[in-house]
């Protein structure tokens, strides 16, 4: 399948070499750092759509650059995808049933479902903003209850979880497997898991590690019937339950942040395994790195925000884009202002050489091989800071021109599609 973005670039003479065909079974033109290889694999599908499910916002406030730096990553992943020819099925859902809500509506004498909802169409708007695509499915814990009782329910069935005091908990020594996303040992585990909502003093578990999949809810907070009484889920199954609802039994790439490594994600791999019985659950696993503010890594409960909204109020959408795309997704990072500032002034030098002023690029087509290391880049992990470099390579070569050619136009048509591949609107 040749898209319109495709067609244009062979237009404007890329290199055979750089406009591959589609992967086929075996082979894979992209790498992706795979979390449970530990290293950079060819990215295979396991047929089309290629599915994605990225694990998204708990909405207990507005979201922060941490939380923008992830989700612009998994929109240039998904539109480079669409570029290369495949069809995706993009979801990413809204973790609206959790303790924080609770914990937030109480501060503010609010009721948590009025909460979710508010703080949720906040992130949509800021994504909006930041010409964030939507995503094909977003789900809403809330909505997908009767799923996560019926993987419960299995569970039971399958020895793999047990019922204490109007609870039910995953048993984690059942499944050896446990941790192998997250490569910790036993020992490592636990300090972990407790840094991340983990009760290890539970007098209801079996082992410390034990995680909840239903925990029972006393009236005047959110809960639904169930089998095991009234109720809500816990975290991790909640994913799993529209991961598989929407994406089947296996998934091509399952991401988020790399906090949700261990204990979210290494707990959705064995409860979702174990109930439907396939192996994977996700074909790659891959993560956003941290990013740091004040030495500290971005977080809510730390309170070291940068308000996603605040820098899309003071610079813009492309600027703010443009600052994250220039850390690799893999490498943590310390957020410091002055970046936006020189991201500003370098989007000033991509509109001018896209909008043709000053532009003078007096080059034959088959010289413009700033398309074939776009690609390439792009095809080496996301490697965005690569491909940010070529587009402002490029652009300085489109201004520097002398005199008028064929080529002009078609740099300028080469630096706007690149654009659309990293959603930077130049024009």
């Amino acid at each position: 399948m040749v898209t319109t973005v495709g067609y244009a670039l062979c237009k404007i003479s890329w290199r055979v070499s750089s406009v591959r065909p589609k992967p086929t079974k075996g082979e894979g033109a992209v790498l992706l750092y795979d979390t449970m290889a530990r290293r950079k694999v060819p990215f295979v599908p396991g047929g089309e759509p290629v599915t994605v499910y990225v694990c998204g916002i708990t909405p207990y406030d507005a979201a922060h650059v941490g939380h923008a730096f992830t989700f612009v990553f998994y929109d240039v992943l998904v539109r480079f995808l669409r570029f290369l020819g495949h069809s995706t099925r993009y979801v990413q859902n809204v973790t609206d049933v959790d303790e924080d809500i609770l914990g937030r509506a109480r501060q503010l004498k609010m009721h948590p479902a009025r909460l979710a909802v508010e703080q949720t169409q906040r992130y949509q708007a800021d994504m909006t903003e930041l010409n964030v695509l939507p995503p094909d499915v977003f789900p809403r814990a809330s909505e997908e209850i009767p799923r996560m009782i019926e993987i419960i329910r299995t569970l039971l069935q399958k020895g793999y979880a047990y019922r204490a005091g109007g609870n039910v908990y995953f048993q984690v020594r059942r499944d050896p497997s446990f941790g192998r996303l997250s490569h910790l040992s036993q020992t490592e585990m636990l300090p972990v898991a407790n840094q991340r909502g983990n009760d290890p003093n539970d007098p209801l578990k079996r082992d410390p590690l034990d995680f909840l999949l239903w925990q029972h809810a006393p009236p005047g907070e959110p809960r639904w019937d169930s089998p095991w009484g009234m109720g809500r889920p816990g975290w991790h199954v909640e994913c799993s339950a529209m991961a598989i609802h929407h994406l089947g039994n296996t998934i091509d790439i399952h991401g988020g942040g790399y906090d949700l490594v261990f204990p979210h994600h290494d707990a959705e791999i064995v409860q979702s395994e174990n109930f439907t019985g396939c192996h994977p659950f996700a074909r790659y696993w891959v993560h956003t790195a941290m990013v740091y503010y004040q030495g500290e890594k971005m977080s809510k409960s730390l309170g070291n925000l940068v308000m996603t909204h605040d820098l899309l109020d003071r610079y813009g959408a492309d600027t703010l884009r443009l600052t994250l795309l220039q850390h690799r997704h893999t490498e943590p990072w310390e957020f410091d202002e002055e970046e936006m500032n020189d991201s500003a002034a370098t989007i000033d030098r991509l509109r001018a050489a896209a909008k043709g002023e000053r532009a003078r690029l007096p080059l034959h087509p088959k010289e413009i091989d700033e398309g074939a290391a776009f690609l390439g880049a792009l095809e080496d992990d996301l490697d965005t800071p690569a491909a940010t470099e070529v587009m402002a390579d490029l652009a300085d070569r489109i201004l520097r021109g002398g005199g008028r050619g064929p080529s002009a136009p078609q740099a300028r048509e080469l630096l706007l599609i690149m654009g659309r591949i990293l959603g930077l609107r130049i024009l």
